[in-house]
């Protein structure tokens, strides 16, 4: 059955399992240490890989000695080189597996297989690798001088050509605007750093290949590895049954199931290859750093005449499939605005490839608009958060259609105004020049939009009754820590009559059933759900047929009551009596989504308030409160809706305090590539968080009027914390991280009498 052949639940449809919060389903699971992750898994006879990465950021590999390697104890297999990479190429620009030429820091040249883990490391640590080292760049800006090395052989070290978007005449706006602001604002580049590292288990058997991976995608998985391996689609099968964390870098499969794949296949064995927290940090996937020049023209009345935007983005050495950072994205259509006019570039750099990451351009792009809005706010002496309202648009300016809920943002708005008590906010006295060695206090807004969130078709789903009364679901999409068994199930549930917990959920396994969308844009919900809606009605009505045609009346006349299926003047049934009466599986739904509504653009809002406490003796801010809404459709589960908000709230306090990855530029090594010194937030540095989605279904997004909640909780809140810092010492940030160092230098220049730039 197709979704929209259903009835929209619409708002204030009295529902009894949809919008509760039940508990997560694999929760007993992941506290009792009974979850298996693909680095859990033993397997019969299973070796354990290692990887020889490249100790130079820029160097031809000429020769590699594996002898030594092969001769250490408990060594199985040695693959080196092109040969030992069997032809497979990787990344988009379709480089040998294990090249002749490491284009960073940690490139793989070479892997092991062995008995034990420690006796794989070993056997690394003893290949002889022969290294022709080459010039290197890493940062942006020097990746595009003239005299820069070259890394692909393009003009300024260029992925592609600039994308270019315009509408209007930006230059003539922005000439003729009487408000103008120009900065130039700089973004870090950030690691994923996921609870679970990448990594995967590969057993080749005689004609099928079975991989336990830890991904955000199965079928892309099985895919990508079919068409790197020579192989027909149909001979893979991935298995995803937990992930612990993903945030977009494991929406595609990276080098470890290649080489665990290559391994298992030369020694008839399971391989593991599971990357160290090294590995994770150099070459699995990172938020690409960003410089965003700003132009931005208003009238006296805070309203927008122009936006131009020229935007460089770091690609890392190679580029990834999966979602693009699209660094245009707010400014293309966050504001109303006629004349607005983009130009993206991304350079590669001799640094590890860059890939999604929660909101991948969004999060960047909005620090640098939100920044430049709050800056327009205060020098017209207009509250921020009305000079949004007055710049709100309904529409989708560049594709010249209304948006699925065009009130959304109003409604955040004014939702986060009251909880926040912004309107009776504290305002500061003036600060004293390079501050007074005191604490002092600021309250910061942003809002944001992200691109996604909606429907990615196709979804596919069954759901069969059992003849106990109890129902399954099966899809093979995967569970990320998100909760998507949960809310399927609650969806189920909620068609079928059931009680949830008579509702299982079977996910995560490419031979369950037909491919399933990665999950990525924050689109599994929106997605699965409306499909699995579909198939429990289409088992419902099946069920309903039977039961008429037991009773001896007519389909019309049968309702479902709680698991009773009752006919007025026939008696009644309970599910499991008319499941009996037929064969095994004879009530199996089928449901899909295969299109969405093209006449509106669907997409998901939101805004942050920050509250920050700035010590002007040491630098250090701290974030004392957050409180974020943003606009998810209908909530299916506010437990779950819950805890992704504070989740997206916490990396975006990284994000904007300690997060970035640091690299020596004249040795292009990353200097703190572990968790002890790459700083993710720790519950000490998080505050409390009210986190309150707006809760109100979106019809034109799918029949459900669900919308995904993954992404765009995170990307208010950098602009949210640094224009909450301008509010308490008076200084304006134009580059993140705001460490102690950047504050404390900032209040100096303040107080010196030769002022010049903010920071």
């Amino acid at each position: 059955m197709d979704e929209s052949d259903l009835p929209t639940w619409p708002p204030g449809t009295d529902l009894e399992t949809v919008g509760t919060g039940v508990p997560r389903r694999e929760a007993p699971a992941k506290v009792t240490g009974g979850a298996v992750y693909s680095s859990d898994l033993r397997l019969p006879g299973q070796l354990y890989a290692a990887i020889a990465r490249s100790p130079h950021p820029h160097a031809r590999v000429r020769s590699i000695d594996t002898e030594r390697a092969r001769r250490q104890p408990g060594v199985v297999s040695v693959i080196a080189g092109e040969e030992g990479g069997e032809g497979v190429t990787w990344y988009e620009e379709s480089v040998p597996l294990f090249g002749p030429v490491a284009r960073f820091a940690g490139d793989e040249v070479a892997a092991v297989a062995a008995t034990s883990l420690e006796a794989a490391r070993d056997a690394v640590r003893a290949l002889n690798v022969d290294y022709e080292v080459l010039a290197h760049v890493v940062g942006i800006d020097e990746a595009q001088r003239p005299e820069a090395p070259s890394i692909h052989g393009t003009p300024g070290n260029r992925t592609t050509d600039p994308k270019v978007e315009e509408r209007g005449d930006v230059a003539a706006a922005l000439a003729a605007a009487p408000i103008r602001i120009e900065h130039t604002y700089r973004t870090p580049t950030a690691v994923h750093n996921a609870l679970e590292t990448h990594g995967a288990v590969a057993w080749w058997q005689p004609d099928r290949l079975t991989i336990w991976a830890s991904t955000q995608g199965v079928t892309q998985v099985a895919q990508m590895t079919a068409e790197a391996l020579g192989l027909d689609q149909s001979q893979v099968r991935v298995i995803t049954e937990h992930v612990g964390g993903g945030f977009g870098a494991k929406q595609v499969p990276w080098k470890d199931v290649a080489i665990a794949a290559l391994l298992s296949r030369r020694t008839g064995r399971p391989v593991q290859c599971a990357y160290d927290r090294h590995g994770e940090n150099v070459a699995a996937g990172k938020r690409g750093a960003t410089r965003q020049r700003v132009r931005i023209g208003a009238d006296t009345d805070g309203r927008l005449l122009a936006i131009d935007a020229e935007l460089v983005g770091d690609s890392g050495a190679y580029q990834t499939a999966g979602e693009a950072a699209a660094l245009w994205g707010p400014y293309q259509g966050l504001y109303r605005c006629d004349n607005v006019r983009t130009s993206v570039t991304y350079v590669y750099t001799n640094t590890g490839p860059a890939v999604a990451f929660r909101a991948p351009g969004y999060v960047e792009a909005a620090f640098a608009l939100e920044s430049a809005m709050d800056e327009l706010a205060h020098r017209l002496g207009v509250d921020p958060i009305e000079l949004r309202r007055r710049n709100h648009t309904g529409v989708d300016q560049q594709q010249a259609k209304p948006w699925s809920s065009p009130d959304s943002l109003p409604l955040i708005y004014d939702r986060i105004s009251a909880l926040a008590g912004w309107d009776a906010r504290p305002r500061n006295a003036p600060p004293a020049p390079g501050g007074d060695g005191g604490v002092r206090r600021g309250w910061g807004f942003a809002a944001s939009d992200w691109l996604a969130g909606k429907a990615n078709p196709p979804g596919y789903a069954s759901v069969e009754l059992r003849t106990d009364g109890s129902a399954e679901v099966v899809t093979t999409v995967q569970d990320i820590g998100t909760g998507t068994r949960t809310v399927l199930a609650q969806v189920a549930a909620e068609e079928l009559q059931l009680p949830v917990e008579e509702v299982r959920v079977t996910l995560g396994d490419t031979a369950a059933g037909p491919p399933s969308p990665t999950s990525s844009g924050s689109a599994t919900t929106p997605t699965m759900a409306p499909a699995v809606r579909a198939a429990a009605a289409d088992a419902r009505h099946q069920l309903v047929a039977a039961a008429a045609r037991q009773l001896d009346c007519a389909p019309g006349d049968v309702t479902l009551d709680h698991g009773k299926l009752v006919a007025a003047n026939s008696g009644s049934r309970t599910v499991a009596e008319v499941l009996e009466g037929l064969s095994p599986a004879a009530v199996h739904g089928w449901g899909e989504l295969v299109a969405v509504d093209d006449s509106v653009s669907v997409r998901t809002f939101g805004a942050a308030v920050a509250e920050v406490s700035v010590d002007t003796g040491t630098g250090e801010v701290r974030v004392t409160r957050m409180v974020s809404v943003p606009d998810c459709g209908r909530v299916l589960n506010p437990t779950l809706v819950a805890s992704q908000i504070i989740g997206g709230v916490t990396q975006g306090i990284g994000f904007a305090l300690t997060e970035s990855q640091l690299v020596d530029a004249e040795l292009g090594l990353p200097v703190n590539d572990s968790l002890e010194e790459y700083l993710v937030p720790t519950v000490l540095d998080i505050c409390p968080i009210e986190a309150v989605p707006l809760d109100r279904p979106d019809t034109g997004a799918n029949q459900l009027g669900v919308k995904g909640i993954g992404e765009p909780p995170m990307i208010p809140v950098a602009p949210a914390i640094a224009n909450a810092v301008f509010d308490a010492i008076g200084i304006r940030f134009h580059e993140l991280p705001l460490t102690r160092r950047r504050v404390l230098d900032a209040l100096a220049e303040a107080a010196s009498p030769d002022e010049s730039e903010p920071a």
